[in-house]
């Protein structure tokens, strides 16, 4: 699967970071250690629940310190383990449209230098969709994030040997 970038409509992050790939890939696809880092901080995860089958769940439920929850429901399009991770709003559980569209988004992991090349390419449907979301902070807020992944893995309370 090939994705384009395409400069009016999507943001990316992409970093390398020094935590093996195996690890990445477990704290990004157990809804248990996704709920621990998913949110930038002070925000919090209140939910997550992942089904790594193409129609399968995505779903995450974010909360402010203040306690408004912030929902995203949505279906997962694309799993190849220990590499790729693709899901969208678009759609929700077996490929049913969403009334309400904001991204999709692609996780790519590569193995490079004993630690991970992390790539994420969210897709937006126009300009207006990309806009905003750069204006709500997508770099800080997914580069956040990814640093609280890496300290997650780092603490060694992410396993890639435990069960699926």
């Amino acid at each position: 699967m090939t994705m384009t970038f395409d400069d009016d409509k999507d943001l990316v992050l992409e970093r390398w970071v020094d935590v093996e790939t195996p690890l990445v890939w477990k704290a990004w696809t157990d809804p248990e250690q996704l709920v621990q880092w998913f949110a930038p901080r002070p925000w919090t995860v209140a939910e997550a629940k992942i089904e790594l089958h193409p129609g399968g769940v995505f779903r995450t439920v974010m909360q402010s310190p203040e306690g408004e929850t912030m929902p995203g429901d949505g279906c997962v399009l694309d799993v190849v383990e220990g590499e790729r991770l693709v899901w969208t709003d678009a759609l929700g559980p077996g490929f049913r449209p969403n009334a309400e569209s904001f991204m999709t988004a692609c996780i790519t992991l590569t193995s490079e230098n004993g630690g991970t090349r992390y790539r994420a390419h969210v897709m937006h449907a126009n300009t207006e969709a990309q806009q905003q979301h750069a204006s709500m902070g997508f770099a800080d807020g997914w580069g956040a994030a990814l640093d609280q992944l890496v300290e997650l893995v780092k603490t060694g309370k992410v396993s890639d040997k435990s069960a699926d």
